[in-house]
């Protein structure tokens, strides 16, 4: 079974057709849309290419179930989800700028 435990072996595994043409499949099926967003009620699309300008990254296609822990899903489509890239770092709690919230509020006496 092939394994995706290190980064160099994810790297190799995002760089495939077989991911690129299941990712496309992915984007597709979820319209080009936010999934996570959408459920939240907001709208969050994929940016669109103007000539002569870089297309900027606005979605990620997710793995509900970890390659790393799960390598047998990596190229299930019902596994793969469409989120923006700032639901995708809260899906991996890596959540940059914003200040947790405090359990509880201390009052200066």
């Amino acid at each position: 079974m092939i394994e995706y435990k290190t980064k160099q072996q994810k790297h190799k595994f995002y760089r495939t057709s077989d991911w690129n043409k299941l990712r496309s499949e992915a984007l597709e099926r979820d319209n080009y849309e936010c999934q996570q967003c959408k459920r939240e009620g907001r709208v969050h699309v994929d940016s669109k290419k103007v000539e002569g300008e870089r297309k900027s990254v606005e979605l990620n296609v997710h793995h509900k179930y970890e390659i790393e822990h799960y390598p047998q899903l990596a190229l299930v489509l019902d596994n793969l989800t469409t989120v923006c890239l700032h639901c995708h770092n809260k899906l991996h709690n890596r959540v940059f700028g914003e200040q947790k919230k405090k359990r509880w509020n201390d009052e200066r006496w």
